[in-house]
């Protein structure tokens, strides 16, 4: 199948995938599977891998649900693990309400939400925001126990926080990408650096305040399993931390999480700055997200360790990876549904017929990209992939000034966030993490998102008149 059908059979799927794990109670793993599978043989997808007299193999859908779900794993399966191996520990030690309580003291407690938000937008800058979720989350846990602030309110701030940097501000790659087409090489795009990069964080505003309110109004109105759990805990937080002892000290506390963030910071750096030799190398591995949060578990079990609490290392991963496994395999389903719809016409269709929205100005690159990012799932992708489409289409845009072709780097970051949902492992990983359900994560997340690339889109439109 292809052309405007595959759209109306996408829709389709979305929409009988979200039925079928609300209304119908299926579990998301299952339900997201069968609809891969259906969507996949209806689009044209063949049953069997065909070799084509050019020698071009064209993936069977056992094989293209196979990558699917093994990408999934190799991309962000590990990274998920010891992110949460470093969340529990932090948990058993008592280092979480350690750092919440130095929050408290830094910011204050009559705004955690904002510091939870603040706190993400920051950490996202150099680290993917799916590591940065797993990474910040123990120390949201241990704020929603010490304010008493809903859990979905600080779940959806850093949520938004981490997703506004990491689409909008460089060094993370989905921007660098987009400057790099958009500007016709890498040499021109790093000139131009220090403009995206300050045109991002401009940006970021009116996105970061949109999905702040959106996150307190929502938080009122919706109660995860979090929530119930502290409602019907009969403990107060004062008992709860007196329950550890004496709490370890700031600096061992926030070692697990800081030295992870740290190393992917210079392996961003590294890359941007175009280091070379042993200085590169080095920073390239110590940066990549698997070896540094190896490194964060390292000093995780130092901490444990200090506390006299190293016989309970076997039984804390044991425990780990029996909360973990199922927001594995719901992520990887995720990843499946994006392979899927990947491996069909439906995105070299909406390419070939972007001109029909080409008419709309700046918000043509927001729209272009929100549509690839709702149809496949990844920002990233959506952010190179509209931004090959769009350079060509500069002139005619009227956006092949500087500052015009930056604000088009930022429309498409804005698109690239709106929505995300199913198919995208980001909201398996804020929806599981966060306690919430499916259908608990369509109203928070992907509304959410929606809030955040609409406000920031408006933000682009204002600066589009003034600059």
């Amino acid at each position: 199948m292809t052309g405007a059908g595959l759209v109306i059979l996408f829709v389709i799927a979305i929409v009988v995938m979200i039925l079928a794990i609300s209304k119908f109670k299926i579990h998301p793993f299952l339900a997201i599977m069968a609809v891969s599978l259906v969507f996949g043989l209806s689009a044209g997808i063949p049953l069997v891998n065909i070799t084509g007299e050019d020698g071009k193999v064209t993936q069977g859908i056992a094989n293209v649900i196979g990558l699917g779900f093994s990408g999934t794993f190799t991309s962000i399966g590990i990274v998920i693990i010891l992110g949460a191996l470093i969340g529990t520990i932090l948990e058993v030690t008592g280092a979480a309400f350690k750092l919440a309580e130095m929050i408290v003291k830094l910011l204050g407690p009559k705004h955690p939400v904002l510091a939870m938000q603040i706190m993400g937008w920051v950490v996202s800058i150099p680290v993917f925001c799916d590591s940065g979720f797993v990474i910040l989350d123990p120390i949201r846990k241990a704020l929603v126990k010490r304010t008493k602030v809903s859990s979905i309110a600080m779940t959806v701030a850093l949520s938004t926080g981490l997703y506004s940097s990491h689409v909008f501000i460089p060094p993370t790659p989905g921007p660098i990408a987009a400057a790099n087409t958009l500007f016709g090489s890498a040499e021109a795009a790093g000139t131009h650096l220090l403009l995206v990069m300050g045109l991002g964080v401009l940006v970021s505003i009116p996105a970061l305040i949109g999905s702040l309110l959106f996150a307190q109004a929502v938080g009122k109105k919706i109660r995860s399993a979090e929530d119930e759990e502290l409602a019907s805990s009969s403990k107060s937080y004062e008992e709860l931390v007196a329950a550890y002892g004496k709490l370890p000290g700031g600096f061992i506390s926030l070692a697990p999480i800081i030295v992870p963030i740290i190393l992917m910071a210079l392996g961003s750096i590294a890359s941007m700055a175009k280091w070379t030799g042993f200085a590169l190398k080095l920073f390239s591995f110590l940066g990549t997200p698997i070896i540094a949060l190896g490194a964060g578990v390292l000093f995780a079990v130092a901490q444990m360790s200090a506390a006299k609490k190293l016989d309970k290392f076997y039984e804390t991963t044991n425990e780990t990876l029996k909360v973990v496994g199922p927001i594995l395999f719901i992520t990887a389903a995720g990843g499946v549904l994006g392979r899927v719809i990947a491996s069909t016409s439906l995105v070299s269709y909406i390419t070939a017929n972007a001109q029909a929205i080409a008419t709309v100005g700046i918000f043509f690159p927001f729209l272009l990209s929100a549509i690839l990012k709702t149809a496949q799932g990844s920002s990233t992708v959506a952010l190179v992939t509209a931004s090959g489409i769009v350079a060509p289409l500069l002139g005619v845009l009227a956006l092949d000034s500087p500052v015009r072709t930056a604000l088009t780097v930022m429309a498409i970051g804005a698109g690239a966030m709106t929505v995300s949902h199913a198919n995208d492992s980001y909201f398996w990983v804020v929806t599981n993490f966060g306690g919430m359900t499916p259908e608990q994560g369509y109203k928070t997340q992907t509304t959410a998102t929606l809030v955040e690339g609409l406000c920031a889109m408006v933000g682009i439109f204002v600066l589009s008149l003034i600059l």
